[in-house]
């Protein structure tokens, strides 16, 4: 989506992201060497059960992730992160399930910007709430992928990639099965439009994969918060 594109919807959201907590051994929070790995389930110390309200929010650090759904139309994102949210017990947002029935078009004019922004802001407030978070979003770019991990970072969360590989064969062979059995739930594409996604796409490396350091924002950006802002419109985390 183009600079111009974007800037219609700027003016109606201006507040920013607040810079990350403190950080202890290369990470925010504490201790967090000691999170268990994201993508596993979590296991729950022993607690009364007049004390396991999901009401009451928790300051634990530990206590919740974002994963991150990465991977080309047909490589199995949102079969994947159903699985996930289920093991996780994690908030999924799927664009593409909103998309479809609020506008029928995968775009709608850069409407799609905007609802992610707000899906971003909705899933940073559940997980400063202890809840995990699943982005089934495809985040072909690693300006995407960093600026949410980022962005996870200053919620006092943890984050982990999660990249689903798929041939360009099988691909194809998912699509047109998905547009033969349900086509309200996908939109028509064609060997030429995913032949061309295939050269767009940045395959996570191994520090992202790992969790490694994020890197700097690309040239002109003072940090991932503005960034996150131009690139999607209403993505301020009110």
């Amino acid at each position: 989506m183009s600079q111009s594109q974007r800037s219609d919807s700027h003016s109606q959201y201006e507040e920013q992201f607040p810079h990350p907590p403190a950080v202890a051994n290369g990470q925010p929070g504490q201790a967090r060497q000691e999170c268990p790995p994201a993508g596993q389930p979590r296991q729950s110390p022993p607690t009364p059960a007049k004390m396991r309200s999901r009401s009451v929010a928790t300051n634990d650090p530990c206590a919740a992730t974002m994963l991150l759904i990465v991977g080309l139309p047909g490589a199995g994102k949102t079969t994947r992160a159903k699985e996930l949210a289920v093991a996780n017990g994690a908030l999924r947002l799927t664009p593409d399930h909103w998309m479809i029935p609020l506008f029928g078009d995968p775009m709608a004019d850069g409407k799609r910007f905007v609802l992610e922004g707000r899906l971003i802001s909705v899933a940073l407030q559940a997980l400063r709430l202890g809840t995990s978070v699943v982005l089934d979003y495809g985040l072909w770019g690693r300006d995407e992928r960093s600026a949410l991990r980022w962005l996870a970072r200053s919620a006092g969360a943890t984050c982990q990639v999660v990249y689903l590989p798929v041939d360009k064969d099988v691909q194809l062979a998912r699509i047109a099965h998905r547009q033969a059995t349900a086509p309200q739930q996908t939109f028509p594409m064609s060997e030429a439009e995913v032949d061309q996604w295939r050269e767009q796409f940045q395959i996570p490396d191994a520090a992202e994969l790992g969790g490694g350091e994020i890197p700097s924002p690309p040239a002109g950006w003072p940090g991932w918060a503005e960034w996150a802002v131009d690139h999607w419109p209403s993505c301020t985390d009110s």
